[in-house]
């Protein structure tokens, strides 16, 4: 349980009974879930505020703990209650708000050393477990605080770095699919002019010869390397090659109708 050890360090001088680590336990797991202690007893107090920490007399009754809680979202507001029974101790915890009620019964044996008050690290038997039952037993029924509320209560204990360290890395935006527009040399670049025919392999711009195949204007799309049906056989131009087309584009045009359009006249034999 991160975060109980210094909890424990901080309530070590007045842990007197098992029974007291068990309750300490028991307010680390409502801390971790998103709540913060407002004071011990029934009645609210004056100038009660939201803590991390045990208020003050919380263990003065060893019969029966009794604190209060608060969300971090202030949607829930619990009564808890702890009774000592021989050997066991039964947790009660109403919601204000809500008046619904849960409780569960742990036997302290199983979860408690009370042989270690003072060392931390022999003092907790089978934490996932205990961690298991208050959840499932206690913070369940009444219904969890929001998820942005445990989200706050878990990252107040850590390093913002670690936090910053720990985000997933946002990948670029992707560009929508569609056709690109031609680069066209910069108009702040003068000397760019006539750079791919100076160096026609380094996939510069500013050829002066147009190639109306890859101009970047729509076209027919044809493509040398694949032949020109009646001009040129399939392999005649190499892949990808620069190639100025002679001849009109596009197979089985029509040609010129010699008759089209004559002019003035034509018929008459005298002119």
């Amino acid at each position: 349980m991160a975060g109980l050890e210094l909890l424990h360090a901080w309530a070590r001088p007045g842990l007197a009974r098992p029974q007291d680590a068990l309750v300490c336990a028991l307010h680390w797991e409502l801390i971790r879930h998103g709540y913060r202690c407002l004071g011990a007893g029934d009645q609210p107090g004056p100038d009660e505020r939201k803590s991390e920490l045990l208020p003050a007399g919380w263990s003065a009754n060893k019969e029966v703990y009794t604190l209060r809680y608060k969300s971090l979202d202030d949607a829930h507001e619990l009564l808890l209650k702890a009774i000592t029974v021989e050997d066991s101790m039964i947790l009660n915890a109403m919601d204000l708000s809500s008046q619904k009620v849960a409780d569960v019964t742990l036997t302290v044996a199983d979860y408690i050393n009370p042989e270690h008050l003072d060392d931390f690290h022999k003092l907790y038997r089978n934490t996932e477990e205990l961690r298991t039952r208050i959840s499932s037993g206690i913070i369940a029924p009444l219904g969890a605080p929001s998820e942005k509320a445990r989200k706050e209560a878990e990252a107040e204990g850590k390093d913002p770095d670690l936090l910053r360290d720990a985000a997933p890395p946002r990948l670029p935006a992707r560009q929508p699919a569609g056709p690109r527009a031609p680069a066209w040399p910069s108009p702040l670049s003068p000397f760019a002019v006539g750079g791919e025919d100076l160096d026609p392999l380094g996939g510069r711009g500013g050829g002066m010869i147009v190639d109306p195949l890859r101009s970047g204007f729509p076209g027919p799309g044809t493509e040398p390397s694949s032949g020109i049906p009646g001009r040129l056989p399939p392999g005649a131009v190499p892949p990808g090659a620069r190639f100025d087309p002679f001849g009109p584009l596009g197979a089985g045009r029509s040609r010129p109708d010699p008759d089209h359009l004559p002019p003035p006249g034509y018929d008459d034999m005298f002119m």
